[in-house]
């Protein structure tokens, strides 16, 4: 159940809330991240969950009842400040904190996905797709990639199989899903022209950097062995040159050896002991190279 307030007492209640803390402590006591706290909640564009709405009360010491206009179904909002986009109604998601697995979607979907934000009179397009072989990537979709979004942002999400393509999607729609990755870098529209990188709330945490590289190699990597020879290459390639750049600078940072940039697409570690490095930090969670590097025994030292 979601609790719609009077206007400007949503507000109210989450200053007197906040008496002799600041905005982290309170976001930590009632368990939701800051800026949605400050950017959403308390500038009334997002109305409380009931959970939220009695924490808030409990610290505040304050009951706010008599001030309830109205409560809504769990899973959707109103817009307190007017109409939204869609006619009124925007689907809730669960606003998660940054972690592993918030960076590994990231990388995911700098990598195979894609955002897409149309806005039209009542009724939008707002959804993000991740494009997969349905040949090679099946188990990772389905098995990991589609929990682990709706893990995250407590949504559901469909598969779908192109016709006469080899190509398995998953998609999810939501204007606050799209409003989320925009505000942690990911800009909708054309991947390449908008120069998506890696952004610095990854980039200042090495934890989150390797499981965005592992979202990322998981998605647009490749691991073979050259052609009549015993030695084997871990490949990256994107056309777009500045997330490249992104990625080889961040192996060096991380202490792993990539080559230069060839072809204007790609980099490779190919040297049996950085290979054995990037397996050791960062890794695959896509059975399609798990199983590569089981057969060629490259499984990295402990």
């Amino acid at each position: 159940m979601r609790i719609a307030l009077e206007k400007g007492k949503q507000e109210s209640l989450i200053l007197l809330a906040k008496q002799n803390k600041s905005w982290p402590e309170l976001a930590n006591k009632i368990n939701l991240n800051a800026h949605y706290l400050l950017s959403e909640l308390r500038k009334e564009k997002r109305i409380l969950s009931e959970e939220t709405y009695e924490k808030l009360c409990k610290i505040a010491n304050i009951n706010y009842d008599k001030y309830i206009q109205n409560r809504l179904q769990d899973n959707w909002g109103k817009s307190l400040g007017g109409k939204n986009s869609n006619g009124g109604f925007v689907k809730e998601i669960k606003i998660p904190e940054d972690s592993l697995e918030l960076a590994e979607f990231y990388g995911i979907m700098l990598g195979d996905g894609n955002s897409t934000k149309i806005k039209k009179h009542k009724v939008g397009v707002y959804q993000i797709r991740i494009v997969g072989d349905s040949r090679k990537d099946k188990n990772y979709l389905t098995n990991y990639v589609k929990p682990l979004i709706e893990n995250l942002f407590e949504i559901k999400t469909n598969l779908h199989k192109a016709k006469d393509k080899n190509a398995l999607n998953i998609n999810a729609f939501g204007l606050r899903l799209i409003e989320f990755l925009e505000n942690k870098g990911f800009k909708p529209g054309d991947k390449i022209r908008n120069q998506l990188t890696i952004p610095n709330w990854i980039k200042e945490n090495k934890e989150y950097l390797k499981a965005c590289l592992r979202g990322l190699y998981d998605t647009d990597g490749s691991i073979y062995k050259l052609t009549n020879q015993n030695v084997y290459q871990i490949s990256f390639r994107n056309y777009n040159i500045s997330l490249l750049k992104d990625v080889r600078n961040s192996l060096i940072y991380l202490g792993i050896a990539p080559s230069q940039i060839s072809k204007g697409n790609e980099i490779t570690i190919t040297k049996k002991s950085e290979l054995r490095k990037f397996l050791n930090e960062v890794g695959f969670h896509n059975s399609k190279h798990l199983d590569k590097v089981k057969m060629w025994n490259l499984s990295p030292v402990v």
